[in-house]
């Protein structure tokens, strides 16, 4: 019997049947062993949890095309006690990829830094999967669900590792402090210095360590973050210890689906980037309907429901997915879902928690008012049908059309799993001579560039040839945009260390540009 838990046994006794004396003693010495297995064992699984704080600095935004650039991490354990020693490492950049003038003057990392002392992608993503996440490894970000996690996928797909099992496989998890550093702003601010910039509340890493007197030597470096970042979770964990432990448990989705379930439509109170900074990006939402993927539809209960009713899925569609430009207006009123997903730790708790320090007022949300629009919510099924149905027809994303930006295109099978195996295991010198036979379309070209930016000696003649096509058109096709804003942030850009950067980036823009051959 496995029992998965995020607290000590002496927190969930209380949740065993208190019965074994007032049994008949065979069957109670029965439940008594089984309640010894399950404590023993869920014991040693939280004796065995670390955690493991990470962040990446990056050539770009886009997981699909840009690369990491800077990885470090700190393994502590439950406590924050630091375990073993930092990560800090350098991953070198490809000849198909320029860096984002905008990264790098930010990070300051150039190309030639990560050539000069980085390891491959190949190097990099075994040594993560053989040292980083390892069994029981809670992996830790900030803004890392959304963010890092993604370059980490990317990463593994591109380079023949299993893009998932990484982060729940063998008692792993995942856990996003900023959403921790949100609920707690919004319900539970006591003890902790909250900064403001421009009069608005602001929740960035680097002013929270100085509003709170910790040490960030160096903003948008991997490893200061990370330190800056296991300073404020102490931060947290000590000032506000209850909010803390059920944020912690509430990484579960098994946790996050019984508090928030279609079957029993409740309340509860939800942080979420898409809220307004007002109400310290916090509401009270409602479990309206089903989602892709297994997600769920909430509601901001903060907004009346009434002139959503009558609207059909057309205009209901129209509003959802309005441009940029359109809800600029004035008379423009957003349709208040959003799509929750459970497996991403959203920060959600029940309503109780709103009882205590002017929970309500600190939310800018009436008790009355979600009484009474949580009642037209139940009373009018054939919205919710309408939202159901508008995100079952939600438009894909545009299908891109290099391999390496094709991991969501669908699950690779079984037997091309296999393949895969072989692929990642193999050497230099085998993969000259390996020729799997996927099923798969996307994974022989995406081979053929996992050869080519790893092990480049094993190409043979037509496949260096087929790899600088590619490669030559990739970098035609960013070329302009990129020499573009490096010129105009060369003309307004007047610090000496950011100027070397943008020297470094051309240097490196024409050392990779293909040569036309007329």
């Amino acid at each position: 019997m496995t029992v998965h838990t995020s607290v000590p046994p002496s927190r969930f006794e209380a949740t065993l049947p208190n019965c074994f004396n007032t049994l008949k003693r065979p069957f109670g010495r029965f439940l008594l062993a089984i309640y010894n297995e399950y404590t023993f064992i869920a014991y040693n699984e939280y004796m065995n949890q670390t955690f493991f704080f990470y962040d990446l600095e990056t050539s770009g935004l886009n997981p699909r095309e840009d690369r990491i650039m800077q990885f470090a991490g700190i393994r502590t354990d439950l406590e924050l006690n630091p375990i073993g020693e930092p990560y800090n490492i350098l991953v070198k950049l490809n000849d198909d990829t320029l860096p984002s003038p905008d990264a790098a003057m930010v990070t300051g990392i150039t190309p030639q830094d990560t050539q000069a002392d980085g390891y491959t992608e190949a190097q990099f993503a075994q040594l993560l999967m053989d040292e980083v996440f390892t069994p029981g490894t809670i992996t830790t970000g900030f803004n890392s669900i959304r963010f890092d996690d993604e370059f980490i996928r990317a990463l593994f797909w591109r380079n023949f590792h299993d893009p998932y099992s990484w982060f729940w496989r063998d008692a792993r998890s995942r856990w996003d402090l900023l959403d921790v550093v949100r609920m707690t702003r919004a319900l539970r601010p006591d003890g902790i210095v909250w900064p403001f910039v421009d009069g608005k509340a602001s929740n960035r890493l680097e002013l929270l360590s100085k509003e709170n007197g910790i040490d960030h030597l160096k903003a948008h470096d991997a490893l200061s973050d990370v330190e800056a970042l296991i300073a404020v979770t102490k931060l947290i964990k000590t000032k506000q210890p209850k909010l803390y432990e059920h944020l912690f448990n509430y990484k579960d989705k098994k946790l996050v689906k019984n508090l928030v379930n279609l079957d029993n439509k409740q309340p509860f109170v939800y942080v979420s980037g898409q809220y307004d900074a007002e109400y310290q990006k916090a509401t009270v939402a409602f479990p309206l309907t089903s989602g892709r993927n297994g997600n769920v539809v909430v509601y901001d209960l903060r907004h009346d429901p009434t002139p959503f009713l009558e609207l059909s899925s057309g205009d209901l569609q129209k509003k959802f997915y309005a441009s940029w430009e359109e809800r600029k207006k004035d008379s423009f009123v957003r349709l208040p879902i959003k799509e929750m997903q459970y497996n991403r730790a959203p920060a959600v708790a029940p309503l109780g928690v709103l009882e205590q320090q002017n929970g309500w007022e600190r939310i800018g949300v009436d008790e009355a008012i979600v009484k009474k629009h949580r009642a037209i919510l139940l009373s009018s099924p054939a919205f919710a049908e309408n939202i159901r149905t508008l995100f079952e027809n939600k438009p894909e994303y545009k299908k891109a059309t290099d391999p390496e930006a094709q991991l969501y295109d669908g699950f690779v099978s079984d037997a091309d799993n296999m393949r895969i195996e072989k692929v990642r295991t193999s050497n230099e010198q085998k993969l000259a001579d390996l020729h799997p036979d996927f099923v798969d379309e996307r994974l022989s070209e995406l081979l053929l560039h996992y050869k080519a930016r790893n092990y480049p000696k094993s190409l043979a003649e037509d496949e260096a040839m087929a790899w600088e096509v590619w490669r030559s058109a990739h970098i035609k096709a960013v070329l302009p945009s990129f020499v573009a804003r490096l010129s105009q942030l060369a003309a307004t850009t007047t610090d000496d260390s950011k100027q070397f950067v943008l020297q470094e980036l051309q240097l490196w823009a024409e050392s990779i540009v293909p040569i036309d051959e007329d």
